[in-house]
């Protein structure tokens, strides 16, 4: 960490504050493993570091910081064993390191990590170092981002390779902190504060049961399209709650700016990224797995992304199945048995799922966040976003 006046959170479990979208009433397909997080993927771990520091104008280099580290081991912090993975591009305005291995030997080692566009060199780094000094070699590690630059002092670079390392060493199972934490902190899903969202689903192929998890850093959507539960909620909210600067910190030239929580302007189209990693049990090879990852994109476009030009949209899913992928350095190939291709629509339904209910728990688990230049992101508001729901007869649960 740089020059200790950060406020460093070790995200080891959900904020007690966080509500998720089922507690808000809002209706999802399928059922969900008991903490309806990638974590219900027996083995999965993550570890989350979040870095808030600094408030007002823009000082490249000393802050306002809003930033952080996401981690994510497919077999926890003490297997080094790689995974069989699969990638899926579905909008390359982004970066994900590991893809050419994916694509070649459809192996995933490690763990994977997740942060801000300039951080993606450092994160590589300390996975690397921390994984040879763990396992003994230092791997391919894959390695995605999301930009965070309207809230955080990204050219600063105050991600390093010892805040991977501390979001490695922080990772365990349970539940996932949402919203602004770890690599989301900076981050705005469909014009509102976003960042982490996770969610489950269990499946049942041939008598056999699964478990598909995702786990998203949203920074991407165009508020217009939002729908949530096949609501237009973009649409009914409109141009108000829309991201804007603080008149008493920004810059005479920042636009637009802010007058009171609700207000009317403009808000830009489809920008951004997001990364989404999907993880099971079930047992799949890497092209099975990129198969399911595209599926994925599926889960983003129910909420209304058309994936837009400025948004980098990068999917990797893994199967902890194999007790030992053949990869590389194997002398002896292991055998596995793959779910049949007949038989994988419940994973590829399970996916698209988890993957709608997670982006919308990154939805509704932020809160507020100002940033640099006073730039604001305001969340989404519970109470509106439940009003709406009502009307259209999609809010589940006793009335509050």
């Amino acid at each position: 960490m740089r020059g200790g006046s950060f406020a460093l959170l070790l995200a080891l479990a959900m904020p007690a504050h966080a509500e998720r979208a089922r507690d808000l009433g809002i209706p999802f397909e399928g059922t969900p493993g008991k903490l309806n997080a990638i974590t219900d993927v027996p083995g999965v771990e993550v570890g989350q570091v979040t870095l808030v520091s600094g408030e007002g104008p823009l000082v490249v280099g000393k802050g306002p910081v809003r930033s952080g580290v996401t981690a994510i081991f497919p077999r926890g912090r003490a297997d080094g064993r790689p995974v069989y993975g699969g990638h899926f591009d579905l909008n390359g305005n982004g970066e994900m390191t590991g893809i050419a291995y994916m694509q070649d030997f459809g192996v995933i080692y490690g763990p994977i990590g997740i942060s801000n566009t300039n951080a993606i060199g450092q994160v590589y780094a300390g996975i690397q170092q921390w994984s040879q000094r763990r396992f003994g070699h230092a791997g391919f590690p894959v390695v995605a981002e999301t930009w965070d630059g309207w809230l955080n002092d990204i050219e600063g670079f105050h991600i390093t390779s010892e805040t991977a390392i501390a979001a490695l060493e922080a990772a365990k199972g349970g539940p996932v902190a949402e919203g602004a934490v770890g690599g989301g902190t900076g981050m705005q899903c469909f014009g509102f504060k976003g960042g982490i969202g996770t969610a489950s689903r269990r499946v049942k192929i041939a008598d056999k049961n699964y478990t598909v998890g995702v786990l998203v850093q949203c920074n991407t959507g165009d508020r217009a399209v939002l729908r949530i539960a096949g609501v237009p909620v973009g649409r009914e909210i409109g141009q108000r709650w829309i991201p804007c600067y603080d008149p008493r910190l920004a810059p005479a030239d920042k636009q637009p700016r802010c007058s009171g929580e609700a207000r009317a302007g403009h808000m830009p189209g489809d920008r951004g990224s997001i990364i989404i990693i999907v993880g099971t049990d079930a047992p799949l090879m890497p092209v099975q797995l990129g198969r399911v990852a595209k599926r994925a994109a599926m889960g983003l476009a129910r909420l209304g992304s058309y994936s837009g030009n400025g948004s980098g949209d990068l999917i990797a899913a893994f199967s902890t199945a194999a007790a030992e992928p053949n990869h590389p350095d194997q002398a002896a190939p292991t055998p596995i048995a793959p779910v049949p291709s007949a038989a994988i629509d419940g994973l590829f339904e399970a996916t698209v799922e988890a993957t709608e209910e997670a982006i919308v728990n990154a939805l509704t688990a932020a809160r507020t966040m100002t940033g640099a230049d006073g730039y604001r992101l305001f969340a989404l508001p519970h109470d509106e976003l439940r009003a709406i729901m009502k009307r259209y007869g999609r809010l589940e649960g006793p009335a509050r």
